[in-house]
């Protein structure tokens, strides 16, 4: 039995949003990493991430240019991590501010894209959440004190990178399973 294009892309689509999952449940574990080698797994995290993105994206018929540039500034982000001198976190926090604003407005247009299509709600929910991870990182809004309150004490900025990460993480891997469901369905 053969498959068809839509299956192929379902599939692939599938495959990167899990692979995405995971990499948000590795960022989880980024307090546990040492600070000289930090901003190298964050950079890691970042270029694996943006690959899926991009091969998923590869794939798409709806709103395929904005999902490709979402997925090269998650690798550029990567890039820039893994290429820097410094191991600190701190210097690094324009980069992520930049990665997330960047992913906002490349998913924001892919959202405006996929209208009429079922999956603009997730692209959308996807485009929110980084928007938002963006503007708190902007308004210099105490995430990591909020986070060590909920879930004990880490490295405050260190927490702070590992959860952005891994919520960004989430809302791409869940959206990348719903258009993977519509893919299947034939309705992206």
């Amino acid at each position: 039995m053969t498959s068809t294009p839509d299956q192929r892309r379902a599939r692939t689509s599938a495959l990167c949003g899990w692979l995405i999952l995971a990499l948000g449940a590795g960022a989880l574990l980024l307090p546990e990493v040492g600070r000289s080698s930090g901003a190298l797994v964050v950079g890691e995290l970042l270029l694996l991430a943006g690959l899926c993105e991009i091969i998923a994206a590869t794939g798409r018929q709806i709103a395929r240019l904005p999902s490709l540039a979402a997925g090269l500034a998650t690798m550029a982000a990567g890039l820039m991590f893994i290429a820097r001198d410094e191991t600190r976190f701190l210097p690094n926090i324009t980069v992520v501010t930049g990665w997330l604003l960047l992913r906002a407005l490349a998913l924001g247009i892919a959202t405006y894209g996929a209208a009429g299509s079922p999956v603009r709600r997730w692209t959308g929910i996807a485009a929110a959440t980084d928007l938002a991870l963006g503007a708190i990182l902007i308004l210099g809004l105490p995430l990591a004190s909020i986070i060590v309150a909920l879930f004990g004490t880490t490295s405050d900025l260190v927490a702070s990178f590992s959860w952005i990460l891994a919520i960004s993480f989430l809302a791409t891997g869940a959206m990348l399973l719903r258009i993977a469901a519509c893919e299947r369905e034939g309705a992206a």
